[in-house]
Order: structure tokens, then sequence, then C-alpha cells
């Protein structure tokens, strides 16, 4: 039975390679000529980062005591404690989430150089760097939405989330490209890290991300118990202003009948007295509960560790250049050397024996 497996004859591969070596070279320089161009065209970028330990278990002394403080006056306020639905493994999603994007709109930032100074949104939509060859798509997508505002008038000033424009949509696309989040499940720390082409802005950005992600989470944790503080707030002015009307009354009625001796004029300073009493009970038990409340909005505000502040960094992110030049060097010739195996595959692949 004839024998059909073919394998690569070396020695006949490498005789072809020298004979080629020639347009072999010459595809290696057009490589790195190209990657040399791509390298210095490329536009360079800077990261910063900030990382964020979230609040340990060790808060829960704070909620003891303050249970401990509630069942005194007899309140009941341990359950519910454990009803968080945000955990850190969910802060990239919250990063990435429309809502979050918007409030990066109107962040202030300036360059570096100091010549640029105005909102993130205005940078990036005017002063951001591409390279030279993106500009055919830019100027046809500029050209685009050109006729399209013409078209339809639409208020950019007014951002809402709910409803974005063509620019707002794309801007927010860019923040989210721009910011990254992760967390250590072992650990549970928050890395925020921000992208930007100049060192300063990507500083910025990071320590701006990093203090609305705080203000969201805590709001978020808070939100109960600062609705209850709101209402006991209330509670206790209407419960003041109550036994200060209860009080001004019997007070004015005992001033005016202090030498009347009648049991009906007897019997109605008790009644007042004794509304006075019951007014001054709830106003007394309205204020322990309000002072509740203050301590667990403090209780549910969590507390974040920054173990590492936003930098601006010294050195760019950007590959080296010499790593590009490398690469394209290689891309070359394993280009080449594909057509060559193309070209004299019939030589190249003998019948074993």
């Amino acid at each position: 039975m004839e024998n059909n497996k073919r394998k690569i004859d070396a020695s006949k591969l490498i005789l072809i390679m020298k004979k080629d070596w020639r347009m072999m070279c010459l595809y290696c320089l057009c490589a790195a000529i190209l990657g040399v161009i791509i390298a210095f065209s490329t536009p360079k970028i800077y990261k910063s980062n900030v990382m964020l330990a979230p609040e340990s278990s060790s808060s829960t002394n704070l909620a003891s005591g303050i249970s401990s403080l509630a069942s005194m006056v007899g309140m009941d306020i341990s359950s519910g404690n454990n009803g968080d639905a945000i955990y850190p493994e969910v802060y990239p999603d919250l990063i990435k989430s429309t809502d979050f994007l918007v409030s990066m709109f109107p962040v202030k930032i300036v360059s570096k150089d100091q010549k640029i100074k105005t909102t993130y949104y205005d940078y990036l939509k005017r002063y951001q760097k591409s390279p030279w060859w993106n500009y055919p798509i830019m100027f046809i997508s500029k050209e685009l939405s050109n006729l399209k505002s013409n078209n339809a008038s639409v208020n950019n000033k007014k951002v809402n989330p709910f409803w974005l424009t063509k620019e707002q949509s794309d801007i927010a696309k860019a923040i989210n490209g721009n910011i990254d989040c992760l967390v250590d499940k072992k650990t549970s720390v928050i890395s925020i890290t921000v992208t930007d082409q100049d060192p300063l802005i990507a500083a910025l950005i990071a320590d701006s991300a990093k203090q609305r992600l705080q203000t969201f989470i805590t709001n978020y944790r808070t939100n109960k118990a600062r609705n209850d503080l709101s209402y006991m707030e209330k509670l206790y002015n209407e419960a003041k202003e109550q036994y200060s009307r209860a009080r001004q009354l019997y007070a004015s009625y005992s001033d005016a009948n202090q030498e009347l001796l009648l049991e009906s004029y007897k019997s109605k300073e008790e009644d007042l007295e004794n509304e006075m009493q019951l007014k001054y009970n709830i106003y007394t038990q309205v204020t322990e509960q309000l002072q509740l409340a203050k301590a667990k909005v403090q209780e549910r505000t969590p507390a974040f560790t920054v173990v590492q502040s936003a930098t601006v960094p010294v050195k760019h992110s950007n590959k080296p250049k010499i790593i590009v030049l490398l690469q394209s060097v290689l891309l070359g010739f394993l280009i080449r050397f594909c057509l060559l195996v193309r070209k004299h595959h019939s030589e190249i692949l003998v019948k074993e024996s």
C-alpha cells in the first residue's frame, strides 16, 4: 500500500530561504519602517492607580453598642443590619453604569502644561489626540454628525442619563474605556486605574472616580438611615412644638386662675397639667429616638482606607518603541516565510520513505 504521508524537508526549506534572503530583508525592512511610523504616531498614554480597602467587620462593635443603647429605651434596631446589596465585587459594574459615567462629565481638569483648563467632557470632546490613520474615519463621522445636528436641534448642555445624545453617549463610552476597576477577591481591595493622554489629568480623574465611588456607596448604605433620621427630626419638631404649646397653655391658665378655689377650675388645671406631662413624655422619647437615628447614620456610614492615593505618573505606559520595532520585523519575516512555504510547498513537502 502506497504511503501518502509527507514531511517537511528542512534542508530544502533553508536553501530556499537563503536564495530569497534579499526579499526576506526587504520585507523585514518595510515592516520595520511601518512599525517605527506606528510607534511614533501613536499618542502617549499615562496610567494612574488608586487602591481602596473597604471597612472591616470590626465596625460591628459600634453596631452592638448602638443596639445595647436602643434596648435600654425599648427599641430593637438589630434587624436589617445585613441588608447591604452592594458588595465590593459589584463596584466595577457600578463604575461602568451610565449614572456614574455621566457624573464624571463636569469634573474640572487641568493639563500638566496648564494650557488646558476645562471639564472632563469638553477635554474628551476637543483635546484628544489620534493617530493619523484615524483621521479619515473621524472626518466622515464629524460630517455625518453635522448633518444630523442641522436636522434636529439638541440641547447638549443638559445631560439626562435616561436619554443621552449621540455625542454624550460617545463621551460616556470614552470614559468607560479610560476607567478600569478591579477587585481582589481574596483581600477585597479595590483598584481603580485611569488611562489618559495627560499624566496630571489621569491622576485627577483617578482621584475624582475614587471620591465619587465613596460618595455613591455612602449614600446607598446610609439612605434608609438618613430617611429615618429625617422622619425622626420631623417627629421631634412636632413633639417639641406640641409640648411647648401645652406648657404655655398650662402656665397661662394657672396664672389666670391662681386664686380661684372652685373644683371645676382645679379639674381643668389638672387636665392641662396631665396633657403637658403627656406631651413631655412623648417629647422625651422622640428625643432619645432622634439621637439613636443619628447614631444609626454614623454606624451605616462605610469607612474606606486609601491604600494608595492617586499620583501623577512619571513615565508613559505605551509599549517601548524597540519592542514595536522587533515585533514588526518578526511580522515581516513571518509574512515572507509563509509566502515562501506556499509558493514552494511542492518542493518542501516530500513523501516519507
